[in-house]
């Protein structure tokens, strides 16, 4: 079974990709920034990487939602920070979803995304229990 799921974003039309794809019983969530809606327009949310990674776990909890999922599949979490030396903050928000569910996790040092206000993008894996 494979199931994709989007939101719409031009994006997902122009690349090709999906926001989320489910396989039997595991869902692969495609990297996420901190866009969303500022005052009515699309923008970036947070100015650092504490507020702009747990704006995206935020989005990611929909995602997750959506699909039926929880927080509590994940398996797999990638962060990929454009400053490195940022980690501690975006550790800390991190660990306040996921301190006792504990996935996987890399820290991955980017060069500077397509918009630079972007300090954070998150990609995740969850699976549930056969």
């Amino acid at each position: 079974m494979r199931k994709t799921f989007g939101t719409g974003s031009v994006w997902e039309q122009t690349l090709g990709y999906s926001r989320a794809v489910q396989v039997d019983n595991t869902l692969f969530i495609s990297a996420t920034a901190a866009s969303g809606l500022v005052d009515g327009k699309q923008a970036i949310v947070g100015d650092d990487f504490y507020s702009q990674t747990k704006y995206i776990l935020e989005k990611l909890g929909a995602v997750l939602e959506d699909a039926g999922f929880s927080y509590e599949d994940v398996v797999q979490s990638k962060l990929y920070l454009t400053d490195i030396s940022k980690w501690e903050d975006a550790g800390r928000a991190h660990g306040e979803v996921f301190g006792e569910i504990r996935p996987t996790l890399a820290l991955v040092h980017v060069l500077p995304f397509l918009d630079p206000q972007m300090l954070v993008e998150i990609e995740l894996v969850a699976q549930k229990s056969a």
